[in-house]
């Protein structure tokens, strides 16, 4: 919402969220117009060795591409202890559908933190300082905001091991999940969007949770509920990475000594990747642009248009020629914009509106370049 413009930013989540719906679609009719039961038996079949190469490299880094002087409560060695007894043992599953009551619990988190979130609109906003260019319409950086919104809804990595564990797999089906799936999903992001982005306007970080203060209690419960739903998550993305690696090193069968060895290889390296990198927003952007972009627009519609016997003038048709070169310019416009204007991140640090003794926050037509010097005193006065 910050980088798009709010009301811009909501026609987006929209926008979004249907190309997400009919590129879901489109995939398993690929699948079944060309026999395969797989995105990257899919792609090859279509686009032959090099389009099967170049997916198979989207899909393995996509999970990579994420995110107290005490050590035993400090950032390294809660991620290190929960990934050794959490996130490894539910790796370590072989049928995805075993999963599948793991990510409920997640769903349920989500609507927990979804709650904290609006409860804070209504305690916490009309605290808060708003930006003198919070209700434009739309502002430049909205390419670069599709490209977080696509990261949110990224699923396509993963969904032809979801349909193969249906017990009904037909198209029709499919597409009926798919639909309520994703408006179930466009209604939550924009219910967070909204409650987050009302709540601290132009002051909204690339981690929303950075943006709440320390001392907030119900907040920090909320951040637990996020971390527990990153670790019961994170599992079907390692499936699929560990399916790549399958597919194009051992002929798509491990034994269990390699299931294992795979898994912990891809374990530790994300493990690594996260305990160097603490910006979740440029993390999105980059994740976003360079893997969701065209996981999500390009390569569906570039394979269904390939492989439809139907007329050009088939909706399906028409709608892919239309998904395939925006996908390319969200690709390139936003990773140049990714690099060059990165999203916020306070790396921790406490906003200026947590300490209000020494900031006043009458004043609701700040500009952001007042309050801006406002934390930077702050942030210089605290730490002396």
């Amino acid at each position: 919402m910050k980088q798009a413009g709010f009301p811009l930013g909501i026609l987006l989540l929209f926008w979004v969220s249907y190309i997400t719906d009919f590129s879901l679609v489109l995939l398993i009719k690929g699948g079944t117009l060309s026999g395969t039961d797989t995105y990257q038996s899919l792609v090859n079949k279509t686009f032959g060795f090099p389009g099967y190469l170049l997916l198979s490299v989207l899909q393995f880094l996509y999970p990579f591409i994420v995110d107290p002087e005490n050590l035993f409560i400090g950032r390294h060695f809660i991620i290190v202890l929960t990934t050794i007894v959490f996130t490894l043992p539910l790796s370590l599953y072989r049928d995805i559908a075993k999963l599948g009551k793991i990510s409920l619990i997640s769903t349920v988190l989500t609507t927990v933190i979804l709650g904290i979130a609006m409860a804070r609109v209504i305690s916490l906003g009309p605290h808060i300082p708003k930006t003198e260019d919070a209700w434009v319409f739309a502002k430049p950086n909205a390419i670069q905001a599709v490209g977080v919104m696509s990261f949110a809804f990224i699923c396509h990595h993963n969904c032809f091991l979801v349909y193969g564990s249906l017990e009904e797999r037909t198209v029709a089906k499919w597409s009926r999940i798919i639909h309520v799936s994703t408006l179930v999903s466009v209604l939550i992001s924009i219910l967070f969007a909204t409650c987050g982005y009302l709540t601290f306007t132009g002051f909204t970080q690339g981690d929303l949770f950075e943006n709440y203060c320390r001392n907030d209690d119900l907040v920090t419960f909320g951040r637990f509920c996020y971390g527990v739903t990153v670790i019961l998550t994170y599992p079907i993305e390692c499936f699929v990475t560990r399916e790549v690696i399958a597919n194009v090193f051992f002929g798509g069968n491990l034994s269990s000594v390699f299931h294992i060895i795979v898994t912990v290889v891809i374990i530790t390296i994300a493990t690594f990747v996260s305990l160097l990198i603490d910006c979740l927003g440029i993390v999105l952007e980059l994740n976003g642009v360079l893997c969701a972009a065209p996981l999500i627009f390009i390569i569906p519609s570039a394979c269904y248009l390939k492989l439809s016997e139907e007329p050009r003038t088939h909706s399906d048709k028409i709608m892919s020629c239309v998904m395939l070169p925006m996908g390319a310019v969200v690709m390139v416009v936003g990773f140049v914009m990714a690099v060059t204007n990165p999203q916020d991140c306070t790396h921790g640090q406490e906003m200026f509106y947590c300490f209000p003794d020494n900031v006043s926050l009458t004043n609701i037509s700040v500009s952001r370049f007042q309050l801006t010097t406002q934390l930077s005193v702050l942030n210089i006065s605290t730490f002396q």
